[in-house]
């Protein structure tokens, strides 16, 4: 009986001194609930004190903030930390040229933020639209040939963005392209006439989405060279007819209904002549705004603007830490977020957006700065261009303007300006008495 009281003793002895030696230097861990207007997070782990953990290929010496937003690096792992954290990559623009028996393609280079960049691309193409595709790596290039190919069968081709691992990490909108043997030519002369050639204009066809019912604007080498009415899903379409050959360097932008324009993309684009080019997957960025210039520290600053309908937004403040934060766009592309500015200090700040909808993410917006004060200060509204009449594309109607139309007063207009005719003056083909009327009515000075 007393050696059992002993054993007994001696491990309630034990259990005692296993406890004491865990609270003393074991890592504790805690558990808890964030909370905010924008977000919530469900039972987070504290350690305290830090502590080392390894295995066969990293090891992690004590704790992470929530709150450390960058990418650290190792031999063998990268971690990226940060609390409401939007790593991304755009999705390339794609350029297609159908030719024999073979598709030439050009794409926009992805670009990528926090932590993310593209290393290299793969080409996917197949008979069939949505895949399965047909893989080849083509290396950190933007321009490739697909060939062996069967002429007159349509081939839908996408471009896979990759990272320095090799991990798919963005994928562009599938685009199109029918190859097609060259056109047989008649040989000149020779008596008996007739005889047709097979001659095919030259022609850029532009696609992809701005904003609902929007205007979109086509620049070539800085140039207006053409423009549409975005569709209400915020499709566009703009074909371009009658250029020659060559490298260019088209730019498209479209402006909201508050007068915002976008921020311009640009993109080269390699014209074959007598060949038909298409460009695809074009997606703009936002506009931006904010209702004040200079807003009162702890009051809320409307930061808004337009995109594609339903589309997600994520808005950035560059503060210290720069700050994210994600809304939706209506049914007309609207979007709206009301930023409390208790959480950043006084100063300079800066915000911009980006909007991404079915796997395509635009780039991010033009950047909109505001001063965190002790006061208030509405913002001024842009300046709207005017309906008719701006024939250079400065949003005003004065005398450069005139001085343009007076020069194809009653002159054969040009392939280029009928374009501009249509869409600024009255659209009859020519320049006359009523086109100087449009202009006087919409005059700015």
């Amino acid at each position: 009986m007393y050696k059992l009281q002993q054993k007994i003793q001696l491990v309630i002895s034990q259990v005692i001194f296993i406890t004491i030696a865990f609270f003393c230097f074991a890592n504790i861990s805690f558990a808890d609930v964030y909370t905010s207007t924008n977000y919530k997070i469900l039972e987070p782990v504290q350690t305290s004190g830090g502590g080392y953990s390894s295995s066969a290929s990293f090891g992690l010496q004590s704790s992470i903030g929530q709150i450390g937003i960058g990418t650290s690096s190792a031999t063998n792992f990268g971690l990226n930390a940060g609390f409401l954290y939007f790593p991304y990559v755009s999705t390339p623009i794609i350029s297609t040229t159908a030719g024999n028996a073979q598709v030439s393609l050009s794409w926009t280079t992805a670009n990528g933020i926090l932590g993310w960049t593209a290393s290299g691309y793969n080409l996917g193409y197949s008979t069939v639209s949505g895949g399965p595709y047909s893989s080849s790596a083509l290396g950190n290039v933007l321009s490739g040939v697909q060939g062996g190919l069967t002429n007159g069968i349509p081939y839908y081709f996408v471009i896979k963005v990759l990272d320095a691992f090799g991990n798919i990490i963005a994928t562009s909108t599938e685009v199109s392209a029918t190859p097609v043997a060259p056109a047989v030519i008649p040989p000149s002369g020779g008596g008996g006439g007739g005889g047709g050639g097979g001659f095919f204009t030259t022609t850029v066809v532009f696609s992809g989405k701005a904003y609902p019912k929007s205007t979109v604007t086509l620049l070539k080498d800085a140039q207006v060279a053409a423009s549409t009415v975005a569709g209400s899903d915020a499709s566009f379409q703009i074909n371009l007819s009658g250029i020659s050959g060559g490298n260019y360097f088209f730019s498209v932008y479209s402006e909201d209904d508050n007068g915002n324009k976008s921020q311009p993309l640009t993109f080269p684009v390699s014209v074959t002549s007598g060949v038909m080019t298409y460009v695809n997957g074009i997606f703009l960025a936002p506009t931006i705004a904010v209702d004040k210039s200079e807003v009162k520290k702890g009051d809320n600053i409307a930061i808004f603007g337009q995109s594609v309908s339903q589309a997600d937004i994520v808005i950035s403040v560059h503060s210290n830490p720069e700050i994210f934060v994600q809304t939706v766009a209506d049914k007309n592309g609207v979007y709206l977020l009301n930023f409390d500015t208790s959480q950043i200090d006084y100063g300079q700040h800066n915000t911009k957006s980006k909007a991404s909808l079915n796997q395509q993410i635009s780039d991010f917006s033009k950047t909109v700065s505001f001063n965190v004060s002790d006061k208030n200060v509405l913002a001024t509204a842009p300046q709207k261009c005017p309906a008719k009449g701006d024939l250079n594309g400065d949003c005003k109607v004065n005398l450069v303007d005139f001085s343009i139309a007076s020069y194809w007063y009653k002159n054969t207009l040009s392939d280029a300006f009928k374009k501009i005719e249509i869409t600024e003056l009255n659209g009859d083909g020519k320049v006359n008495l009523v086109d100087f009327s449009i202009m006087a009515y919409y005059w700015t000075g």
